[in-house]
Parts: C-alpha cells; structure tokens; sequence
C-alpha cells in the first residue's frame, strides 16, 4: 500500500491492521493509539469474546441494559445504518449467521454438511434509550455489529491517531480505511482487490486517497463450504440466507469509512438494484461482478483496472 518504513502492520478483530503515517519517526505513536481504540472495540462489540458487553447483552435474555458510551454509539451506528438502508443492514443477523455455521471466529469456521436457516427479527425490535444509555433487545435476539462496528473502529483509530502525531495517518482495519490529518503530497496509494490480504500483483487496481474513508465488503473472502456449495458472511435479512452473489466484491468511498462500509454491505445485499443507488447517492464505487467483470460508478476512476468492463446489462 506503501513504502514499509512508513507502515506497521499487527493482527487485530481478526484480520489484519495497518497503520500508515506520513512522519516515519511518529509511526509508533500511531501505532500505539490505533492498538488502544482497536482492543477497546474487541471488549465492547465482539460477537466471538465471551467476556465481551456485546456478548454480555446478547444473553440478556430481553432485560433493558445499560451500555457503555462506546457500545452505545456503535449500536447508534449499527441502527443508522439500517434506517437509511431500509433495512438491508441489519445488526439482528445474529441468529442467521450462526444458523449459517458463522458462529466462532472465523479463523475456525469450517466446512459444513448441512446449516439451517434462522429469521432476521428486524432493527425495529431494538429499544435504544440513547439519554438514558440503555437498550433492550428482544428475547432471542443475537446481534451482529460485523457490518458497522469494524469501520466505525477505524475511523476512531485514524482520529486518535492523528491527534497522538500531529501529522497525517491512514488506519486499514481488514482492508477498511480510514484517513485522519493531511496526506502525503502525491495521496494515499492504496491497492484495491477481492482480498486486503492479496499481494501487489493480484488482479485489481490502484487508486489514490486523500481523505475519509474506503470499504470492500465480499463474497469471497470470508465464505466456508456448506455440503455442495458455499455460504458468506452478508446476510440478506430478508431471507435469513447469504446474499445472492450477484457482485462478488463491492468497494465503495465516502465521507468516512463507516459510511463507506454501510454503502458496500447493502450493495452486497441489493444485488442488481444497488448501482443505481450508488449513482443517485454519489457514491464512487468500484463493483466486480460474480464473473469477474468490474463497473465503475460515480466517479470512481476507471485508469489502471486490470479487469475487463462487465457488460452493460449489468445495472
């Protein structure tokens, strides 16, 4: 993504953090604030910690709780974001996702003969008390912030970050970027694939950032084999089941990384209808379909795409 003496790299929320900054010598201070924002959101929000508050009030068996101001903002994002999806991102996946066989971390999620498939109850049967900093969620309910919280985490770390340096820094949390403080000169360049694990010469492409945040949400990557086919981890709450792939990657820019991560997971789920969503949103997104055709909407650049265009049925 960058030059190595400008970059750390550790294991964080189960994939892999990056940390960039445009001042080689303040490179451990970013480091460092990163590291603090990313294992408070583990304590908070993982759905895989048994001594997590998420985990604590997912077996709260329906009794109103109150939550740190930490959770309480994640599960504010997590309610955001499926009001302006109509619900296509949903944090009730819970239950769906470990009907599917997602229910551990997903280093240890294997193969499966057979999965069942669970209801998604709706964001609507969340009772959030933002003044009082309570929420009950109904009986049964097993809530997933997979879909927000790591992207909100990035742009609290890049924002900690920068205010620990002074200078510019580029958090990746799994390939979820976010940008705090000035860039360097020529930007951010970032290498944008199916996988953040990829190396440089993976079939993609190379873009430049200067600010806010960029997101990939796919079907490929975090996917396990059930029997004779494969299931992944964005859930249609309409079905309960893997979204359709109809595209097999979405990246998306936006404002901040959450927004940006928000926007690819409902692309994910809205299949064919989600480019002209992106367009009347005027969200520069990078689409490759399940055959491996790429769609470029706007204004994200089409310079230096090694995929052929999808054809234009496509929409």
């Amino acid at each position: 993504m960058t030059s190595s003496d400008l970059c750390a790299s550790f294991q964080a929320l189960g994939t892999t953090a990056i940390v960039a900054s445009t001042d080689p010598a303040r490179l451990p201070a970013a480091r460092a604030a990163v590291e603090g924002v990313v294992e408070a959101f583990d304590c908070t929000c993982s759905r895989f910690r048994a001594d997590s508050e998420l985990s604590a009030l997912n077996a709260a068996s329906g009794s109103r709780v109150a939550v740190s101001p930490l959770l309480l903002e994640a599960l504010r994002a997590a309610l955001r974001a499926a009001r302006i999806t109509g619900g296509d991102v949903d944090p009730t996946v819970g239950e769906a996702l470990i009907a599917l066989g997602y229910d551990r971390d997903f280093a240890t999620v294997g193969a499966r003969d057979s999965v069942t498939v669970a209801s998604v109850p709706g964001w609507r049967t969340m009772q959030l008390d933002p003044e009082a900093g309570t929420i009950r969620v109904m009986r049964g309910v097993q809530l997933d912030l997979g879909a927000t919280a790591k992207a909100l985490a990035a742009d609290h770390a890049a924002a900690a970050a920068g205010a620990a340096t002074g200078c510019g820094v580029l958090v990746s949390l799994g390939g979820d970027i976010s940008i705090s403080g000035p860039p360097p000169a020529d930007g951010w360049r970032v290498r944008v694939t199916d996988d953040h694990r990829s190396g440089f010469d993976a079939p993609g492409q190379w873009i430049t950032l200067s600010s806010g945040g960029l997101a990939t949400s796919s079907t490929t990557v975090r996917s396990w084999r059930v029997g004779s086919d494969r299931a992944h981890h964005v859930v249609d709450p309409a079905t309960g089941r893997p979204a359709t792939p109809v595209w097999r990657t979405a990246s998306v820019a936006a404002a901040c990384c959450l927004d940006a991560n928000i926007a690819t997971t409902a692309t994910i789920v809205r299949g064919l209808t989600a480019a002209a969503w992106l367009e009347r949103h005027g969200l520069p997104s990078r689409l490759v379909t399940a055959q491996g055709s790429v769609r470029h909407l706007a204004g994200w650049p089409a310079e230096g795409e090694d995929l052929p265009p999808a054809e234009a049925d496509v929409a």
